[in-house]
């Protein structure tokens, strides 16, 4: 893990000393050393987090010549086959780091080539000054980040937007069409941000930069789905997908072992990380170091005893951490790390387990993706049922929705509450009803705190949903939740929140071989009914603790509505009180009624009040 940036510019020779402006933005990325490769009118740098080949393979890596250097944030897990192909082609190597074989990749193929050839999460940029072509490159599912900005005169790259905007040529302003987006759905979508000019690479893509500062993208890795672009589905029962899954599941923790450093893994308590610890202990001739959180005064946002029974499973070695009100006070670091708001409150917990754990290891692997691949969260087994539900009149279902909402308010919780949002939804369709149960502000607040502003998100949500429109309804809702929550919430979340205290986080169930794979297994072997993760479950229930595979599940959350209610009742009402920068921007009346509900205990506006806190540390950060 590392933090890459650089620019190309029209004229004149590249100044090194914006290079390292750039780097010292992205110094917690990657403590341990940092290196630059300029050349001509352009310019690659990086700050090392040193996890593979700690003596040789400090930044740069260049070729021998001189001409080409090449940045690296991430991990190749093949580059040893690599290395082995280039060394029977008659390449010399002269580190045993993984960068290298982008180098020497980068001398005789295409860079959509290069970048099918690797396999890991990265985000690179070769800067090739001969040609004059600065390229880059950004893993598949989008696990590591990349942004650029793109002018007449340069174009200038980061991992982080903040490096972006600490080159003078690129200009501090405001994208006000973000603000809607982001309140419908806790961040702005890819490849846009609430940076005018600046974007974000799409995930599998390479972008090109040519001499006369040209850009182009091109992808070279796209998620497919049964019935799409004629991909079939396997033809697998069960217990015949469980035991590929086993296998393949596996191969990718055992791939993500590969360090010069320690390492341990995240650990919940749930089917995901477990299975993930499991397969760790197997493969480990020591005790794995696990690492889990919990909340002080609030056992159904606490999965520490369950995490307990795994750790002593797998007799690991074990590490907890206990989150109390006052962890929200971490609010501004987690928006400068993140760089823009952040609507997802499990961010707070995310950032205080790496702060722990990387207190113990520079690595550690966790189960995020085994619910994205596999259908486990419950709003999938609800989507799927919502094309049959459309024969029914939408009058009859709008006639159950008005009866539900008069149940009393404490009945807005629980199971009751999940049959009030799904017979709402309904009335909705596909894929707003999915939307819907993945945001964290109900469409007709967004339109009471932003009335008449674009929904230009949720048309591009619509378009990527109707790119699958031959596929299953099940297979579709993967793929759009791959496409868009994955991307843009989790995926994110993990690498601010463990990349501010320079941790390496490792994902096994977002492996592209096994992700390939799970997008083609027939729907009935994740999802039957309310029988979540069918196939994953079956796959691992050998190596679980009893009663852990059919346990409610429970999300990674933060107990906000106590939180906002109570304990910090006074800070959320001060700073999005009358003084709040977002009263410039949104319909104060509506700010007001979202304080005023929660605080009464009319609704519980937690999630709402922590999306608008988020937003207005943004704004005040940048004095907007």
């Amino acid at each position: 893990m590392c933090g890459i940036a650089g620019f190309v510019q029209r004229h004149g020779l590249a100044n090194t000393c914006v290079v390292d402006a750039q780097l010292r933005r992205l110094s917690h990325r990657g403590p341990d050393s940092s290196g630059l490769f300029a050349k001509g009118r352009g310019a690659v740098g990086q700050t090392r987090l040193a996890i593979i080949d700690l003596v040789t393979g400090d930044p740069p890596i260049t070729t021998q010549k001189g001409s080409l250097g090449v940045v690296l944030n991430g991990e190749i897990y093949n580059y040893q086959e690599l290395r082995e192909v280039l060394d029977d082609a008659g390449h010399t190597l002269s580190t045993r780091c993984d960068t290298e074989v982008i180098v020497h990749l980068s001398e005789h193929l295409s860079p959509v080539e290069v970048a099918r050839r690797l396999t890991g999460m990265f985000a690179f940029a070769v800067w090739d000054s001969t040609r004059e072509q600065l390229i880059l490159g950004r893993d598949r599912l989008g696990k590591k980040p990349l942004y650029y900005y793109a002018s007449p005169h340069s174009f200038v790259f980061g991992s982080e937007i903040k490096a972006v905007l600490a080159h003078p040529d690129v200009p501090l302003r405001l994208n006000p069409m973000a603000i809607p987006a982001y309140l419908g759905f806790g961040y702005v979508p890819t490849p846009h941000t609430f940076f005018e000019g600046v974007k974000s690479v799409p995930p599998g893509h390479v972008l090109m930069v040519g001499g006369d500062l040209t850009v182009s993208l091109e992808p070279f890795w796209v998620p497919q789905v049964p019935r799409q672009d004629g991909v079939t589905p396997l033809d697998l029962t069960l217990d015949e997908a469980a035991t590929e899954v086993r296998k393949r599941l596996t191969e990718a923790v055992e791939r993500r072992l590969v360090s010069d450093v320690p390492l341990g893994a995240f650990l919940s308590g749930g089917v995901d990380s477990s299975a993930v610890v499991a397969l760790m202990a197997a493969a480990s001739s020591t005790p794995v170091r696990t690492f889990t959180i919990g909340f002080e005064g609030d056992a159904f946002f606490d999965e520490r005893p369950f995490a307990r029974v795994v750790a002593e499973r797998f007799a690991t070695d074990h590490t907890e951490f206990v989150v109390s009100p006052q962890a929200v006070d971490l609010v501004e670091r987690l928006v400068w790390h993140h760089d823009q708001p952040f609507g997802d409150s499990s961010a707070v917990p995310t950032f205080m387990l790496s702060e722990l754990t990387r207190g113990h290891v520079k690595v550690a692997l966790c189960g995020d993706g085994g619910d994205e691949l596999f259908a486990g969260y419950e709003r999938f087994a609800a989507g799927a049922v919502i094309p049959g539900l459309e024969r029914v009149p939408v009058a009859f279902r709008r006639a159950a929705a008005r009866a539900l909402a008069r149940l009393p308010a404490e009945a807005g919780r629980g199971s009751v509450g999940k049959a009030q949002r799904f017979v709402n939804a309904s009335c909705m369709g596909l894929p707003d009803a999915f939307r819907s149960w993945i945001s964290y502000i109900p469409d007709e607040l967004v339109a009471a705190l932003a009335p008449g502003a674009s929904r230009w998100g949720v048309t591009d949500y619509r378009r990527i949903w109707e790119d699958s429109a031959r596929a299953r309804p099940l297979d579709r809702l993967l793929l759009l939740n791959l496409r868009t929550y994955l991307l843009d919430d989790l995926l994110p979340k993990v690498d601010r929140t463990a990349m501010a205290h320079a941790l390496e986080v490792r994902s096994p169930f977002l492996d592209h071989e096994l992700v390939e794979f799970a997008l083609r297994l027939p729907a009935a072997t994740k999802l039957r009914g309310l029988s979540l993760k069918r196939c994953l479950k079956r796959a691992v229930t050998d190596l679980l603790p009893p009663g852990l595979l059919n346990r409610p599940k429970h999300g990674f959350g933060v107990p906000l509505d106590r939180w906002f209610r109570k304990d910090l009742s006074s800070y959320v009402g001060g700073m999005l009180g009358s003084g709040a920068r977002i009263r410039q921007h949104l319909e104060p009346t509506a700010v007001d009624v979202v304080l005023a509900e929660h605080r009464n205990g009319h609704s519980d506006h937690g999630h709402v009040l922590w999306t608008l806190l988020t937003l207005e540390v943004f704004l005040r950060q940048h004095d907007w």
